[in-house]
């Protein structure tokens, strides 16, 4: 059914008020369009990326070097949906490194980033790639990502753990993922 404002009211599922730029953990999750398991299969507890799956790890990867205040952490690839910890540093610290590094520069290569701008550049990122991957085989890919994404701030380091053994375990506790369809 295509989205239509007079039934449909479509509601934030951020934290009214918080800024999303500022220095942290957070806790994201990214799906498939109608849980379609694109990147792969789960075999012996083990996540087996396809070609579509490989895209999206290596692009995961690249986000630090698109984005400079932005810390890999731990993330893990599922057949149908994305999990991973993003941590973002204090863009005041990373400025002061970049002015370092070039102090003509500088300020157009560090601004404000945000959880929805990283997430929005990595989806488009992946879909496009994966778009390419499935155009020279001749077949048509249709929508990859579902509208949106989820997000949970971390808020101390027992609940970081918690998430990291979480995402770290999610390939073996596959069968019991409310993703798995």
């Amino acid at each position: 059914m295509k989205y239509n404002p007079l039934i449909h009211h479509r509601r934030s599922i951020r934290l009214k008020g918080y800024d999303y730029s500022k220095a942290g953990a957070y806790f994201i999750t990214i799906c498939c369009e109608d849980r379609i398991h694109r990147f792969g299969k789960v075999s012996g507890n083990e996540m087996i990326l396809n070609k579509s799956g490989t895209i999206a790890y290596n692009e995961w990867i690249n986000l630090a070097d698109r984005f400079p205040n932005f810390e890999l952490d731990v993330f893990q690839i599922m057949p149908n949906h994305i999990h991973g910890i993003i941590v973002l540093s204090d863009v005041g610290a990373t400025l002061a490194v970049a002015q370092e590094e070039d102090l003509n520069t500088a300020t157009a290569k560090v601004a404000p980033t945000t959880i929805a701008s990283i997430i929005g550049a990595y989806k488009s990122i992946v879909s496009n790639r994966c778009l390419q991957l499935f155009k020279s085989h001749n077949k048509t890919m249709g929508k990859l990502w579902q509208r949106n994404y989820y997000e949970h701030i971390i808020r101390d380091e027992r609940a970081y753990q918690n998430i990291s053994n979480y995402i770290i375990n999610n390939p073996s506790k596959w069968d019991e993922d409310k993703f798995h369809l």
